[in-house]
């Protein structure tokens, strides 16, 4: 009989490669992480923070549109890298990713941002298939288990490290940082890839069927998989959990920063651990997204517990109680304005998460035929894709007509009768500006120091003026910039009110957080269908095979 390694004998049991691919991951997840968090944020935030200004319409279809695309690229680009070999893929990849999210800080309009960001997302689906591929070949039956643990305990990290990263790097320097932060971070991807990375010959050698072939085999390998009813059936429901859980990176950041007052523990980490208070904090409030990490903190340190209580269940009633949980969770943290209840919340779900979503792939596997393991894991990224696609249409077109401070207070004003500036972005005043004076974009933006790192609008605006006024120029038409956080303002002093009272003013007449009955609605909607997939698929055969 083998004796059994002792944790420490298979840990040191571990190649230098499989740390490569464990760093790499990392890091990877680091650069995603760092932005995706914020994203939403930085998205809708205001111009004259440095932030887009776009609408929750425009970030939900960039958000979950390019992160929908990037979860079914893996299955097609895992093939052409069994092709080209995992060292060529990896540096493909990181090359697209570098360049991805460096542009991602340089534009400023709405398709420019998706396309910048489907860069990074083709980058990123290139680097998804190879670096869980390294991982496998670099272990056996005596260290997977162990070894997969640890990979996805760096995805964590990572997933942990990137947004504390960015919370503080763009309260000192802006939003651009972020951004130039992701790439710096793939590029030391790019040097471990380059200097320290030696590929195996197994990695770099073609299969003999040709690409065009492979391709279409795997698409229809995976529809051949669906036709498994307890596979297929598991994957639709499956759509809903993911649907659920994704409103925390997606709606969530937004309505923390729309409706929650966290003042109170602003003042409280400001006064008692002043440290902490000047990364966690901004003009008087706790960043969104530090609420947001509560998650990744709760998987980081509990999630070896939870999966130790996890295995004593069968895997259907993990996910299920997962998924009720999950689903109280993210209901709590939208159901009130309460930074506490916040915080509960989202705690609430992460023990959710660390329940029900490792529990999925092995549940996976206890369904799979003998030798059809790749093929069954395969078909994973579908409802996760599909989630990402439902979860942008909840963060954008259902938070824009429901939630939307903006929009809500848009709405106030014009029932009042009060009269408002229109929201104007610094790009669309270029755009028109420039195009009234008959000049390209880059001459309007040299001719008025458009460029600089730190713009005086109301100087730029005065030379336009007086520019126009001397050719000639028509500007009639020409709206000047003018901020969401300009509006706020105006109509706190037109309204009589101090910010907090107009946001509970709007609060109290437009109910915004009924968002929640849609997203605990979704939650309720997986947990009902998996318990009836239970009762009707799986628990009928279990007792068949007992038989």
């Amino acid at each position: 009989m083998e004796e059994k390694r002792s944790f420490i004998d298979t840990v040191k049991s571990l190649n230098k490669t499989f740390w490569l691919a464990s760093i790499m991951e990392l890091m990877e997840r680091w650069a995603w992480y760092g932005i995706f968090t914020l994203f939403g944020l930085y998205l809708v935030g205001s111009t004259d923070e440095g932030a887009l200004g776009l609408n929750h319409i425009e970030k939900g279809k960039i958000m979950g549109d390019i992160t929908a695309i990037l979860y079914l690229l893996p299955v097609f680009f895992g093939v052409i890298a069994d092709r080209i070999g995992y060292k060529l893929s990896l540096g493909i990849a990181y090359v697209i990713m570098i360049v991805g999210y460096y542009l991602m800080g340089e534009v400023n309009t709405f398709w420019m941002m998706y396309m910048a960001f489907l860069f990074v997302a083709i980058g990123a689906a290139f680097f998804k298939p190879v670096a869980s591929a390294i991982v496998a070949r670099n272990t056996d039956d005596t260290t997977g288990t162990l070894g997969f643990g640890i990979f996805y305990m760096m995805v964590n990290i990572g997933g942990f490290l990137g947004p504390v990263m960015s919370s503080s790097l763009r309260t000192q320097y802006g939003w651009r940082i972020i951004f130039i932060q992701a790439a710096c971070v793939i590029t030391i991807n790019l040097l471990i890839l380059l200097f320290f990375y030696k590929e195996k010959k197994e990695e770099n050698t073609a299969p003999k069927e040709s690409l065009g072939k492979a391709l279409k085999d795997s698409v229809l390998n995976i529809f051949t998989a669906l036709k498994d009813i307890r596979l297929g059936i598991l994957l639709l429901l499956m759509v809903c959990f993911w649907t659920m859980f994704n409103q925390l990176f997606y709606t969530l950041p937004n309505f923390i920063d729309d409706w929650v007052d966290s003042r109170q523990i602003s003042d409280w980490l400001n006064t008692n651990a002043p440290l902490l208070g000047k990364h966690m904090t901004q003009g008087g409030l706790v960043k969104a997204e530090w609420f947001t990490q509560i998650d990744s903190f709760m998987i980081i340190i509990f999630q070896m517990t939870v999966s130790f209580f996890v295995t004593k269940m069968r895997h259907i009633n993990a996910v299920i109680r997962g998924a009720i949980i999950a689903s109280i969770g993210v209901g709590l943290t939208f159901y009130t304005n309460n930074p506490f209840y916040t915080i509960l919340g989202t705690m609430i779900f992460a023990i959710g998460e660390m329940m029900s979503s490792p529990t999925v792939s092995s549940f996976i596997a206890l369904i799979t035929p003998k030798g059809k393991e790749g093929l069954y894991q395969g078909t994973y990224f579908l409802p996760v894709a599909l989630g990402n696609y439902f979860s942008g249409l909840i963060a954008g077109d259902l938070y824009q007509a429901w939630s939307d401070k903006l929009s809500l207070l848009q709405k106030e004003m014009t029932q009042r009768k009060i009269d408002m500036p229109e929201v104007v972005s610094n790009t669309e005043f270029i755009e028109s500006g420039s195009k009234a004076l008959g000049m390209s974009i880059t001459d309007f933006e040299n001719q008025f120091d458009l460029k600089a790192e730190k713009v005086d609008w109301d100087v730029a605006i005065s030379s336009f003026n007086e520019f126009a006024a001397n050719k000639g120029a028509d500007i009639s038409m020409v709206k000047t910039p003018f901020s969401k956080n300009d509006y706020f303002a105006l109509a706190e002093q037109k309204l009589n009110l101090d910010h907090w009272e107009m946001v509970n003013m709007l609060w109290e007449n437009y109910n915004p957080n009924k968002i929640w009955y849609v997203v605990f609605g979704i939650g309720v909607f997986s947990v009902i269908t998996l318990t009836l997939y239970d009762y009707l698929i799986i628990r009928p055969r279990e007792k068949k095979i007992a038989e």
